[in-house]
């Protein structure tokens, strides 16, 4: 696993939190991605096709988001790195850092977030 994309600072909004109001209202989340493939042909062919589509892991991971409601965040981030999984064959693990912006607590604080990897199950 010596290669990663990163991206940084997806903002999508979606259902989450204990209380029922945050499953029926959506809300602002902020994700991070690391995604280790093999792009050692990339690497060398500066091919669009010998990489992994960064978009399309964003779309893979905002309709994961717009998926049915979840009470936490845990879950939702399995869920996307489920979804970030599928969208490629080469790639190997990838870590999901979901941070819910403005978290329902009586105190000033900026985000809640859960940091969660998985490797490809075949790996």
């Amino acid at each position: 696993m010596g290669t990663w994309i990163e991206l940084r600072g997806l903002r999508v909004l979606g259902r989450c939190g204990a209380e029922p109001a945050e499953r029926r209202q959506r809300q602002p989340l902020e994700i991070d991605l690391d995604v280790a493939a093999d792009l050692a042909t990339a690497s060398r062919s500066d091919d669009l096709a010998d990489t992994v589509d960064y978009g399309a892991l964003c779309d893979a991971v905002a309709a994961a988001v717009e998926g049915e409601p979840v009470t936490l965040l845990e879950h939702l981030a399995r869920r996307m790195a489920d979804a970030v999984l599928s969208a490629d064959v080469r790639i190997v693990a990838v870590t999901v850092v979901l941070r819910k912006l403005r978290p329902p607590v009586a105190h000033d604080l900026a985000s809640a977030g859960i940091r969660l990897t998985c490797v490809r199950p075949d790996r």
